[in-house]
Parts: structure tokens; C-alpha cells; sequence
């Protein structure tokens, strides 16, 4: 089996809560969004999304991704698309770094491995779990209160876990204001549910103990990519008892290494687009079962199509170490697939369906944008 054509989609996804609200006065209100099919001289179809927060979010932007892909896709027909580890290693010879452009090359080459062997990706990657996997909302930054309703508003859609955004500039309420945040964000928490309140990178070491020093005892949460270096995660963990995720600066395998090393963190937030797509995806998770570090299975954000893969990793992940996955779609308000994988109780279950299990929706992707073969 080889790669015989790369297809390339474009397609703009609305923000469904109009405008999203992020640390540093950062705001986003529709996402540029990148599709690849992989398609096989037998004829079988793989996909896979790459769709950048913005492109103040982390070094990606969605052009880039595009402009990536001409470099590299001409240099993957003839490739087995099973080969998931060779695949990787030639996109990597023919671009360094730049995983985000890797991804959805990577995640449909997994599609086609699936279909090929009548296996959901779960299997491939290792074997599913049977635990229904728990969704987290994505509650971005405002006022306090409203913040409040709108997890509310996502608990009584059966969310059990919430990602709170704080990152208030000092004009804004600084400190103040995100301590505020969260004790409203936390106020009606119930038994079963988690909590991450998310800096972005955003926060100094200064405004961090600041933030948690206003704090009444026994707020139950993990404090997430509360800053942008290395220096000021590994400066805040000294003085602090909090428990820190890694995200932004968890972005390779290297990186993974790297807070297992240091012991600079409880777990990780791990965004496949930013990481580069299922198979180094496969791997980070495996360093963090080693070492015992948690995993949240998300993407920056995407339609159907990158839920799909969020949903496969996070199935293989056992139940002790998986915090929660993130249901994209409900981010956005384009419908890219079809994808048996309703939320009920809380949480999904990967379908059993070969591959990622999707139907691509070719009346709203419409025409590649670039083609090769």
C-alpha cells in the first residue's frame, strides 16, 4: 500500500460563544482550519485537521500549516501510510520542527492504517480502555460571575471537568480579579469534578503568588501553563504546593522528558495539533505512564475531525492517569463529520468503527485547496 494523493481543505470555524476571552487581553473569534486526505493506490481514504488557536497562542499559525504541507507532502507519495514511524521520520527530514503541519498528515495516515485492518485507532495505539472518558468545558476569562453560570451552564450538560481561564492584566483586576475567577468558577463544585485553572502562559511568577495567596484554604484545583518559560514554572513550583500541569511548553517528546527529569509537574495537557499528531502522541503518553504523570487528551481547537483523534488517544490512556479529553466540537459551530460518539453521563466512548470512524462532511469541506500527486 502507498500514499498516491495528498488532498488539502480549508475551511473557517466560528468560535460558538462569539468571542473567547484569553489571558493577556488575547481574544479569537473563528478558527482557520486545515484538512488532509491521504488516499492509497487501493483506495482507501485516511484524514486528519490541524486548526492553530489564533496564531498568538503558541508558535503555529493556520497559513503555516498549508505552506508546511507544500514542502513536505510531495515527499510522502510512495510512503506506506501504515509505516506511522517512517512516515514521521520523513516528514521530519524534510521539515524540522513545525509539528502542527505534521499532524493531520500523521493523524489520517493513522485513519488508513485503522480501515486497513477493519481496527478503531484506539486498538492500533494499544488497545482501548471500556471507560467512558470525561469532557471538560473550556470557560473562558470574564466576569466572575458569568464565568460561574457558564460552568454551570456546561455541568448541567453533564461536563465533569471545567478548564477555567484567568490571565487579568493589572488593568483589568490583576490578581484580584483571577482569584475572584476562581473561587466563582469553584463555588458550586460537586463531588467528581476537576478543575484546572489555565493561565495560557500568561501569568509572571509575581501575579501567580499573588493570585493564589488571595485564595481561601482548600480549593480544590491544578494550576495549568501558568507561565511562558521553563525558569518561571520551575521558580513558581518552589513556592508553591499547588499542583502544575504543563501544556504550552509540553510541545515534543523532549519536552516530556524534560518534566520528568526536572520533576517539574504533576502532568500534562496534551494538544495533539501542537505535538504533532497521534504517533509522537503515542509516545509522550507513554512517558507519562512511565513516570506516572496525569494526561488530559485535547487539541488547541478543531472541528469533528480533530475530536476524533483526541477521542482514540485518550481511549488507550487507563482510567487512573486520564483526567478528561476536550470535546471540540463544542467550540465551534461547523459540523465537519459524521462521528458516532455521543456524550452521555458525562463523558465518550470511541466508536469501534475501523479507523478514526468519521464521515467527512464534503459538502461543507468542499474543494481541496491543493493537491498532490
Amino acid at each position: 500500500m502507498k500514499i498516491a494523493r495528498i488532498d488539502v481543505f480549508q475551511r473557517d470555524l466560528p468560535y460558538s460563544g462569539g468571542v473567547y476571552l484569553l489571558s493577556g487581553g488575547r481574544t479569537y473569534e473563528s478558527f482557520d482550519a486545515t484538512f488532509v486526505r491521504v488516499t492509497t493506490d487501493t483506495g482507501l481514504e485516511g484524514w486528519g485537521e490541524s486548526t492553530p488557536f489564533g496564531s498568538t497562542y503558541v508558535a503555529a499559525h493556520a497559513r503555516g500549516v498549508r505552506a508546511g504541507l507544500e514542502e513536505i507532502a510531495p515527499g510522502l507519495l510512495g510512503l506506506d501510510p501504515r509505516h506511522v514511524d517512517r512516515v514521521n521520520d520523513r516528514m521530519d527530514e524534510l521539515l524540522i520542527g513545525h509539528a502542527h503541519v505534521k499532524t493531520p498528515v500523521d493523524v489520517a495516515c493513522w485513519d488508513v492504517f485503522g480501515k486497513s485492518v477493519g481496527m478503531p485507532v484506539c486498538d492500533l495505539l494499544g488497545g482501548r480502555t471500556r471507560n467512558r472518558m470525561p469532557i471538560i468545558s473550556s470557560i473562558y476569562a470574564g466576569d466572575p460571575e458569568d464565568m460561574r453560570a457558564r460552568v454551570a451552564d456546561h455541568r448541567a450538560r453533564g461536563y465533569l471537568g471545567h478548564s477555567v481561564k484567568v490571565g487579568a492584566l493589572e488593568r483589568e483586576g490583576g490578581p484580584a480579579l483571577d482569584a475572584e475567577r476562581i473561587k466563582a468558577s469553584l463555588a458550586d463544585a460537586v463531588p467528581g469534578e476537576y478543575f484546572i485553572v489555565d493561565a495560557n502562559g500568561g501569568l509572571t511568577v509575581e501575579h501567580a503568588m499573588r493570585m493564589l495567596r488571595l485564595l481561601p484554604q482548600g480549593l480544590d484545583f491544578v494550576l495549568e501553563a501558568p507561565c511562558a518559560t521553563w525558569r518561571e514554572h520551575l521558580a513558581l513550583r518552589k513556592r508553591t504546593d499547588c499542583p502544575i500541569i504543563f501544556d504550552e511548553l509540553a510541545d515534543g517528546d523532549a519536552a516530556v522528558a524534560n518534566i520528568v527529569g526536572l520533576d517539574a509537574g504533576e502532568g500534562i495537557g496534551l494538544k495533539i495539533s501542537k505535538n504533532g499528531g497521534l504517533t509522537r502522541g503515542r509516545r509522550q503518553r507513554d512517558i507519562c505512564l512511565a513516570s506516572g504523570l496525569t494526561v488530559s487528551v485535547q487539541d488547541t481547537v478543531g472541528s469533528t475531525i480533530a475530536f476524533a483523534g483526541i477521542v482514540h488517544l485518550g481511549q488507550s490512556i487507563p482510567e487512573r492517569s486520564l483526567r478528561c479529553v476536550l470535546d471540540c466540537r463544542d467550540m465551534v459551530t461547523v459540523t465537519t463529520a459524521a462521528f458516532d460518539c455521543p456524550v452521555e453521563n458525562g463523558g465518550v466512548v470511541a466508536p469501534d468503527a475501523p479507523g478514526l470512524g468519521i464521515k467527512p462532511d464534503m459538502d461543507v469541506l468542499g474543494e481541496p485547496v491543493l493537491t498532490f500527486c
